[in-house]
């Protein structure tokens, strides 16, 4: 029997359709599935089983407009992921996008490790799918946001091989220390890790480092602290969090490589864009997350004390 390609997949699991004219997603929904009840309309959307533009969306007031591609689940929502530190994004038979939390590995480093691979692994035994998740890329424990897991062996050779091909705009925004200098820069430099596995940079190779390159543009500043946009050419281990180092705006609420701010209790740094072209299909994939409301509201709050109180006012 000939594999479905992702598309054809994509169709047996969602039906999918053009939005012809301004509305909101629950009407679309209603007058769309022929007659179905508002409750049912609901439950579908409260069951994570509509996307929008290839974005999970519940919000059932939702504006569309003409142009727009909406896919209906043809499952019942119950079916879905229910867990506090994964939220599946997209799904085909060949990968799968998740918004990861706050606290979960990407990969277990021991068996007994909890992590999003865990996760995943026990969802698709639960729906009886014949899949393991396979990491192709990962999110520090303490970083939230977008990642992509391939369902197969041959997805994971195709997007570790050709990686830089494939993923054309990962980009990450973060809370840092203090008011940024610039509106944007460059930070290059190599990252190697020491024996107690803590990366440091330098400017120069020090024998078996690696070359990093972080582009970042502020977004907004306030005297104590910043929201900044960062864009990955490289994706080393730690690389933004000790870049950010570099140039003296520490991204807040971090451990290791920061210096001692912790205003939300989190390390303020999510990965908020992920655009890819599909691996099988070449179809270009568009992900992205809203900023944390925390992280907004940080800045927010910094800028109102400033405005209050003058300059020397410290973060919250």
């Amino acid at each position: 029997m000939r594999n479905m390609t992702g598309a054809e997949y994509a169709r047996s699991k969602y039906s999918e359709h053009v939005v012809r004219e301004e509305t909101t997603l629950l009407e679309f929904i209603i007058s769309t599935m022929d007659g179905i009840s508002r409750n049912r309309a609901k439950d579908i959307l409260a069951g994570n089983g509509v996307t929008v533009d290839r974005q999970r969306t519940t919000r059932y007031d939702l504006p569309l407009h003409p142009g727009q591609i909406v896919r209906i689940s043809k499952h019942k929502g119950g079916s879905q992921l229910q867990n506090q530190y994964v939220r599946i994004v997209y799904e085909d038979k060949d990968l799968i996008v998740i918004e990861k939390a706050v606290g979960i590995l990407s990969m277990p480093a021991t068996a007994k490790q909890y992590s999003v691979k865990q996760v995943l692994d026990e969802y698709f035994e639960k729906r009886h799918f014949k899949c393991t998740a396979h990491i192709v890329h990962r999110l520090d424990r303490e970083t939230s946001g977008l990642m992509m897991y391939a369902k197969n062996i041959e997805t994971a050779q195709i997007l570790q091989d050709n990686w830089h091909d494939i993923v054309y705009d990962r980009r990450y925004v973060a809370v840092v220390s203090g008011e940024m200098e610039h509106e944007g820069g460059t930070i290059q430099s190599w990252l190697k890790d020491n024996k107690a596995y803590i990366t440091f940079s330098s400017p120069e190779d020090p024998g078996g480092g690696k070359f990093a390159v972080t582009y970042y543009h502020t977004l907004q500043t306030t005297p104590r602290c910043s929201l900044v946009e960062m864009r990955l050419e490289t994706g080393r281990k730690n690389q933004i969090r000790v870049h950010m180092q570099d140039i003296g705006h520490p991204v807040l609420g971090d451990r290791k490589y920061g210096n001692g701010q912790d205003p939300i209790g989190r390390l303020c740094l999510h990965a908020y864009r992920l655009h890819f072209y599909h691996p099988r299909t070449g179809e270009p994939m568009l992900f992205e997350t809203p900023f944390p409301r925390d992280f907004v509201q940080l800045i927010d709050k910094n800028k109102a004390l400033v405005e209050k109180n003058g300059e020397d006012e410290q973060p919250g």
